[in-house]
């Protein structure tokens, strides 16, 4: 029997490119290497308060997502109540999805801690960098961003998972009022024993009045005591639950939200979300197509 022939290319393979998406690799000042900075602008003229944005740590790994998942939603907004927007991705010069490394310095808040090397013959891994990362985004990501496209600075979002959610929960108690929404998905409010907590503790203690800022936590159904199906039985499912006893990352995101629902100015704008069968990896997609709603929602 002949076998059927191979289509033929048109032209060689290409690498698949992102419309109206570029990258640049930005050297600031109180960096020591660069950052990889991506960025999605609406094909369409900004509106006269320039477009609403959002904010995404870990870059690489999350750019190409919340950009497709706000493309879709987009183009229909009638049905998804999604309106246009940029999407800003701060990342690192690298082809993989994270830069552990550099990452446990940027996202973690101070005044952290050192650690022993990822791998042999690699640096100490740091902690403690949060001040330093916020405050290049304030003061030098923000203006450079807004030098390429108008930006609407009152529709400001700021998204993080995992490290990243508990730097962005770390950004909102230093500088409340750098974005208007906040999405932490999965936030290692564990950290360093749990430090977060404290800054958290003094933050409301000195904000009685109703706090004006929207704020969403989620976490994996998978985060908390729950062992995902395919971990029962396993020869790992005891020390997972050990971890889980642990990290109690559902747990002490919704415990976090039920704190600050009470100061705040609306029952809407505290939420916590859990995600049904997800784990903490594969969470991401989920929160990330939660923050593009969060982020530009259509004002009514």
């Amino acid at each position: 029997m002949p076998q059927p022939s191979l289509p033929e290319a048109a032209a060689a393979p290409a690498p698949v490119m992102l419309a109206g998406c570029t990258f640049a690799d930005l050297k600031f000042e109180n960096a020591d290497q660069p950052h990889r900075i991506f960025l999605y602008r609406p094909s369409k003229p900004a509106p006269p308060e320039g477009w609403p944005v959002l904010y995404l740590t870990d870059g690489n790994a999350c750019f190409a997502t919340a950009v497709d998942a706000l493309k879709v939603q987009a183009s229909y907004p009638n049905g998804t109540n999604v309106g246009e927007g940029v999407v800003v991705a701060i990342g690192y010069p690298t082809d993989e999805p994270y830069d552990p490394l550099r990452r446990s310095w940027d996202l973690s808040p101070p005044p952290g801690r050192i650690y022993p090397p990822f791998f042999p013959d690699t640096p100490d891994v740091r902690t403690g960098g949060g001040e330093h990362f916020l405050t290049l985004i304030e003061n030098e990501l923000k203006p450079w961003v807004e030098e390429q496209v108008p930006i609407d600075r009152s529709r400001q979002a700021l998204f993080g998972h995992s490290f990243g959610g508990l730097f962005v929960l770390y950004a909102l108690m230093a500088k409340s009022a750098a974005f208007s929404r906040w999405i932490s998905a999965s936030p290692a409010i564990y950290w360093e024993d749990g430090a977060i907590l404290s800054t958290e503790s003094a933050f409301l203690d000195n904000h009685q009045s109703p706090l004006d800022i929207e704020l969403h936590l989620s976490a994996g159904q998978y985060e908390g005591e729950t062992l995902a199906p395919f971990h029962k039985g396993t020869p790992e499912e005891q020390k997972r639950l050990e971890r889980a006893k642990e990290t109690r990352t559902v747990e002490l995101a919704r415990n976090m939200a039920e704190r600050w629902a009470r100061l705040a100015s609306s029952t809407e704008t505290i939420t916590f979300e859990e995600y049904a069968g997800e784990n903490h990896m594969s969470v991401l997609p989920s929160a990330l197509n939660r923050a593009v709603q969060i982020a530009f929602r259509r004002v009514k």
